[in-house]
């Protein structure tokens, strides 16, 4: 569905892309990860047409986006980071607005109009003003006019940004029912999200890739050590421990005469039928022993530690 190859830009002396390549494949729902400064809104703006890259091309369904700008258009829909909206309008107003701009024809307007406000859930305010509307249902009409032209390929930069809880799990589920018939990329800083939401991940970094690949793949890469929790009542915890070789004991607290530890494993195999065993040996209670698992925040700060 998109081809990135090589893209680059420049705003001035600051370089904001560099040499940046990947694709997303039709009906995929993918993430796009990075720090403060790593280049993302650029690089969706450029996606979206809105900016042009000085260097590499974008690619849609095999057609160049520079060789046929209006094309690429009809087949985008953009949800920017600020989602502008015009407030004095109803929903309804706004979409009819929206529409219109996009080229949705008036014989189909009113079908492209039902779909979209049925699919965001906006029955219930669709002739309130903009203005009257929570942040959610803002976000959720910002959704409805990016989808009104029945796109193939979904750019939303931030869409679940300044919302409660509540209101984030709505989006998401938004966005589940969204990936069924389009292809999405999303930008987020909310890493718990994109396990719940994406297919695959896209990491940048200082304008460059940093990694690709699904959530399992990231988090089984880098070879980085086991995490084993541990909670143990009983004498020489610690140093019990280290005897048993390839552990580093990463953090040791004391609750109520009980030791809870996680050790960082090196090496493979399962190290807790050893550590049950010497708990055994010594006499040792224990109350809780479990593999803890790497999470994404982890292999998010491992990937883009570099300094910009």
């Amino acid at each position: 569905m998109l081809e990135v190859n090589n893209i680059s830009k420049n705003f001035g002396t600051t370089q904001a892309i560099a040499d940046l390549s990947f694709s997303i494949g039709k009906g995929e729902v993918v993430g796009l990860l990075g720090p403060n400064g790593a280049g993302k809104t650029t690089t969706m703006r450029i996606l979206a047409n809105y900016y042009e890259p000085d260097g590499g091309t974008v690619t849609l369904d095999g057609v160049a986006m520079s060789e046929n700008p209006l094309y690429a258009k009809r087949r985008i829909g953009y949800l920017p980071e600020n989602n502008p909206l015009y407030p004095e309008m109803s929903v309804m107003e706004y979409l009819t607005f929206s529409a219109r701009t996009h080229g949705v024809s008036k014989s189909v307007l009113r079908k492209a109009l039902d779909r979209a406000v049925s699919l965001t859930s906006l029955e219930g305010v669709v002739y309130k003003p903009i203005v009257e509307l929570s942040k959610g249902y803002r976000q959720r009409t910002g959704l409805a006019a990016a989808i009104l032209h029945e796109p193939d390929l979904l750019i939303l930069d931030e869409p679940t940004e300044g919302l409660d809880p509540n209101q984030r799990l709505e989006i998401r589920d938004l966005l589940h029912r969204l990936g069924r018939d389009h292809t999405v990329l999303l930008s987020t800083h909310v890493l718990s999200e994109v396990q719940h939401t994406c297919d695959r991940l896209i990491i940048i970094n200082a304008g460059k890739l940093a990694a690709e690949g699904s959530v399992d793949t990231l988090l089984a890469s880098g070879g980085e050590r086991q995490r084993i929790a541990v909670e143990v009542e009983g004498a020489n915890v610690r140093n019990g421990m280290i005897s048993l070789g390839r552990v580093r004991v990463a953090s040791y607290e004391v609750h109520h005469h009980r030791k809870q530890l996680v050790l960082e494993v090196v090496g493979e195999g399962d190290l807790r039928p050893a550590i049950f065993r010497l708990a055994k040996e010594r006499g040792w209670t224990l109350w809780e022993l479990r593999h803890e698992r790497k999470g994404l925040e982890d292999v998010f700060t491992r990937l883009t530690q570099t300094t910009v």
